[in-house]
């Protein structure tokens, strides 16, 4: 018989899932009693974007969140140095900071 830790957590995957979705932007909001998590993928030259995939937290759960990003992007830099963030005045680029191709 197998004994079973009840602190064990069994997390299944599917292969859709473990594809992951590209996102380049995302936009946080939230009411008293939730947080949620819009990620979007914008496409140079085009001015209009779908939200690709939307998460929705609790507020524990948003600050749990925080604080894993936190401990990781240290732990990420500690590892390959500082991430180096780009101050745009106008906002989010929409040429994605290049220039426009020609066909």
């Amino acid at each position: 018989m197998e004994e079973r830790n009840e602190n064990q957590l069994n997390i299944e995957l599917s292969e859709e899932i473990a594809e992951g979705v590209y996102s380049n932007l995302a936009i946080i909001t939230h009411s008293s009693s939730e947080f949620v998590l819009d990620f979007i993928r914008v496409m140079p030259g085009v001015p209009k974007a779908k939200v690709k995939s939307r998460i929705i937290l609790t507020p524990e759960h948003a600050k749990r969140l925080l604080t894993a990003l936190h401990d990781n992007l240290e732990k990420f830099e500690n590892a390959n140095g500082k991430i180096k963030i780009q101050v745009d005045p106008s906002g989010f680029p929409m040429n994605f900071g290049g220039t426009m191709g020609q066909a």
